[in-house]
């Protein structure tokens, strides 16, 4: 099937729901941990019937879910087509139905509460040194470039953050080579990028402001607020 385009996953109106790197994310508050497992049974439910499932999370006070699809079909400028990991039409559907099922149940979303990390790596030689990376990160070598037609680093089971590789040329002055990408809802950056200022960072970069925010701290180690603005037109 193939991934959804940001405007489409905006026309989408899924207002429980945010995109974040390559899913959907949602958050509903709980009262208690039964509550959240019959609301999960409720989903498997929805999910068997319709064949694709969320990654869920229970945790105090609520019940994460994470909708992606490991077979999108990607087509690149030349039209080769590419298997990834990212958002289709099933998603989506899947999505609507757990909205409602969240509302059967009496849940609240915090849509703003969501968020996804993943680690950046610059470096010139990413065919080179991502099998030392994939064994490190998951202790499998066919975590690299799985889902993403890229040397992208990514655990099935989703134990670990995703590891990217940015291009960087080589160079013999050291400097910081890996940065965290902090993932949030569109409404929630302005709020997380004010508390690290006020903590003392700094904003290093934000000519792609919304989209992307570089803060530094004190030492200058650089992380990046991310927002996908393409996919956020309706629901931010």
């Amino acid at each position: 099937m193939d991934m959804l385009k940001g405007e489409q996953i905006a026309a989408a109106d899924l207002t429980d729901w945010r995109k974040l790197a390559q899913g959907l994310h949602a958050r509903y508050l709980i009262d208690d941990f039964g509550t959240g497992a019959r609301f999960v049974v409720a989903v498997g439910e929805a999910g068997d019937a319709l064949g694709h499932h969320p990654r869920v999370s229970i945790g105090t006070g609520y019940v994460d879910l994470e909708l992606v699809s490991d077979d999108a079909i990607y087509r690149d400028g030349e039209g080769t087509e590419h298997v990834v990991e990212w958002v289709t039409q099933n998603d989506v559907d899947l999505a609507r139905r757990i909205t409602s099922i969240a509302a059967d149940h009496g849940l609240a979303a915090d849509p703003a509460s969501v968020s996804e990390i993943e680690l950046g790596l610059d470096t010139a030689r990413s065919a080179t040194i991502a099998p030392v990376w994939a064994a490190l990160l998951t202790g499998n070598t066919e975590s690299q470039g799985r889902g993403s037609p890229s040397d992208e680093i990514r655990d099935t089971t989703g134990r670990v953050p995703n590891l990217w590789f940015g291009d960087a040329e080589e160079h013999e002055t050291p400097r910081q080579r890996f940065h965290l990408e902090v993932c949030v809802a569109p409404e929630a950056a302005e709020e997380r990028i004010a508390m690290a200022l006020a903590a003392g960072g700094i904003v290093v970069d934000d000519s792609d402001a919304p989209a992307l925010t570089v803060i530094a701290d004190h030492d200058g180690n650089t992380g990046v607020v991310c927002v996908d603005v393409s996919a956020a037109a309706r629901n931010s």
